[in-house]
């Protein structure tokens, strides 16, 4: 028997491939999925089963692409109602793949259809459990998602789904299993995962607020529920698309994959109106990139911000980035369900500058710089575009909280006849900001790089106090 974690770190997922006697299954794929088929061609295994712990809203899943290229048959746990052929699995019932088996166990919570399924060696003896979204190391799923699709099923109705579920059908388990879950830190399907991604179920029975046996049904949904924060927007569009069915990713990538020249691109970008995206690194961009480009750099948590940017999951994008980064860039972007890719820049942006076209850049300074210009006039203005709970931890004193998820929501708070300083953690975030600002027409903009990092260790100005996160919900 093998079991294999195959971890996505931008989208903070895990999928899982699991083989015995040239039988294999895998749990929660993404939607590139030759990493599962040469996995098991490798092996010399056919994939029997794709296992889905529920209808996934942070991703779209690859169930349906590695189904039609496999014949393996997508099985969902009780109640689950795709609109495509798929087995729906009764609670409890098993499935063998070579010498083991896997059982559903059915645990509505995160949402209704949610599913665990149990690892069974060869001799039957109970060995791991895949969570999906159910229990986290740390933390459950939240149990607020399911609403934004389905409006009756309130959240704390989930939340109540939730407790009786872990108590029932978790808490009962073996404590020697191995818990292997859906996601890790950094995914918004959960507030306080950890950066583990597996560990006993005993260990969570001692060390996990929510497998906590004194908590009341009451005091779990409350606990469940507090310091959550409004979902991406592209969430539910991801959770349709997984219910519903999508376009196969070859087509996806078939379209994506044109590259345009300089003429080309800028012709495209006018007829279809298609948002540029630059992928390329903060400070790269910042030297020189297309008018009106919005920048996501590739090597951060880029899905998770494109789907919380850019609300349209049809939107026309035409993609800026350095050489060979092309088909990753579309695929990361599928993966999350943007899927109207229509081309490249073929040569990048020398290629643009060459052919004479207009280029624009971005003031950026050291986080020293910085300092000195706070330090002399306390009365700049300048945003922290951080998470609120990263802010409220500790940030520079007189500089102003307008966390970059929200900043569609909130262009009223500038005045585009003034200069603003912009900072993030690390450098990434700030840049992403500045872009979509000078987008919609603020030109007044300077970029602290390095960030409250760097700022932090220059010393040079007050911060609040630190409050340490693990206080904090």
């Amino acid at each position: 028997m093998k079991v294999e974690q195959i971890y996505t770190g931008c989208l903070a997922e895990a999928a899982y491939y699991i083989e015995s006697e040239g039988e294999a299954a895998i749990i929660d794929p993404l939607r590139d999925t030759k990493p599962y088929i040469d996995r098991a061609t490798k092996e010399g295994a056919n994939i029997k089963y794709v296992f889905e712990t529920h209808f996934h809203a942070d991703f779209v899943s690859g169930h349906l692409d590695l189904s039609a290229k496999t014949g393996a048959t997508i099985v969902f746990g009780p109640t689950a109602k795709p609109a495509y052929t798929a087995y729906t699995a009764q609670d409890g019932e098993d499935f063998q793949v070579g010498k083991i088996k896997i059982r559903a166990i059915h645990t509505p919570g995160h949402t209704m259809e949610s599913t665990c399924f149990l690892l069974m060696d060869e001799t039957g003896k109970e060995t791991a459990i895949f969570t999906g979204d159910t229990l986290f190391i740390g933390d459950v799923g939240r149990p607020d998602l399911a609403q934004h699709v389905i409006s009756d099923l309130t959240e704390e109705k989930l939340a109540g789904h939730l407790y009786e579920s872990l108590r029932n059908k978790i808490i009962p388990l073996p404590n020697e299993l191995i818990v292997y879950p859906g996601h890790g830190a950094g995914s918004a399907c959960g507030k306080k995962m950890s950066k583990e991604t597996t560990d006993t179920l005993g260990n969570q029975k001692l060390f996990n607020y929510a497998l906590n046996l004194k908590l009341t049904k009451e005091q779990f949904i409350k606990e469940t529920l507090t310091g959550l924060v409004p979902p991406p927007s592209y969430f539910p569009q991801n959770v349709l698309m997984n219910i519903k069915g999508y376009e196969s990713l070859d087509e996806v990538m078939q379209r994506g994959s044109q590259a345009l020249s300089p003429e080309a691109f800028e012709a495209a970008a006018n007829e279809t109106e298609a948002l540029v995206l630059d992928v390329r690194e903060a400070q790269t961009f910042a030297k020189g990139f297309i008018p009106n480009a919005i920048n996501i750099g590739i090597e951060g948590q880029f899905a998770s911000w494109v789907g919380t940017l850019i609300p349209d999951l049809k939107q026309p994008i035409l993609l800026v980035t350095e050489a060979g980064k092309e088909e990753e860039t579309i695929t990361r972007l599928a993966r999350v369900g943007y899927d109207n890719c229509i081309g490249y820049l073929q040569g990048g942006i020398q290629a643009w500058k060459d052919a004479g076209k207009e280029a624009d850049t971005v003031t950026s300074i050291s986080a020293e710089a910085f300092s000195n210009v706070l330090a002399a006039d306390p009365t700049i203005a300048a945003f922290d575009v951080r998470k609120k709970s990263e802010y409220d931890s500790e940030h520079v004193i007189g500089v102003e909280n307008l966390p970059l998820d929200f900043l569609n929501d909130n262009m009223a708070q500038i005045n585009p006849d003034k200069t603003y300083f912009l900072h993030c953690a690390g450098g990434y975030r700030s840049m992403i900001a500045v872009s979509i600002l000078k987008a919609r027409g603020f030109e007044n903009l300077i970029d602290v790089a390095g960030g409250f990092a760097a700022i932090k260790a220059v010393g040079k100005l007050p911060l609040t106090e630190y409050v340490c996160p693990s206080t904090m919900l």
